[in-house]
């Protein structure tokens, strides 16, 4: 049960109160952590990076605007911390043909995606899920499971709105095209 409201704690700490710190730290850590992880797929480098990206957060909690909500303002931090890093590491992923992704339907796209309920169609979206890019990855792993808005994911990746519409459109079908071909096989 939460006690307290981010605010309070962010306001906690802008007075000096250092140790409510670790009250935003329990209540995110795990979050970003999974966040982190599922972008870099390294467990090592995933504590790694989430260790800066509450080092950043403590850094500029001062900075924290309360324009968008906290959370969202955190996941900004460690998707780009995330994203700094790959750059860094320049990993390469599976190229899909444009054609590919245009000629599907989304309503094939919704029927595929839909049975997640059957245990081999749950394993294949997540083998599917790693063979996409970071950021690709990480805007699914925000939208349908970490139930962020298009608004604040427009605030996380810094994308505008339509933008991220249109990527999340062409991410299910990437989704759709990669399933396909593991059941093609």
């Amino acid at each position: 049960m939460e006690l307290y409201s981010d605010a309070y704690y962010i306001e906690r700490v802008a007075a000096g109160d250092t140790g409510c710190f670790a009250c935003l730290l329990d209540r995110y850590s795990r979050p970003v952590h999974s966040l982190i992880l599922k972008m870099v797929r390294n467990k090592e480098d995933a504590e790694e990076l989430a260790q800066d990206v509450f080092m950043k957060v403590f850094r500029n909690l001062p900075s924290f605007k309360a324009d968008c909500s906290f959370s969202t303002w955190i996941y900004r931090i460690a998707y780009n911390t995330a994203i700094s890093e790959l750059r860094r590491k320049k990993q390469e992923f599976v190229a899909i043909e444009e054609s590919q992704i245009e000629n599907v339907s989304e309503e094939e796209v919704s029927i595929l995606l839909g049975r997640t309920s059957e245990n081999d169609q749950v394993e294949k979206l997540e083998h599917a899920l790693t063979l996409l890019p970071p950021e690709e990855r990480a805007m699914i792993m925000l939208f349908y499971m970490k139930q962020k808005s298009i608004e604040e994911l427009t605030v996380i990746t810094g994308l505008g709105a339509s933008n991220v519409k249109v990527k999340l459109h062409r991410i299910r079908k990437k989704l759709f095209v990669l399933i396909k071909g593991m059941e093609d096989q």
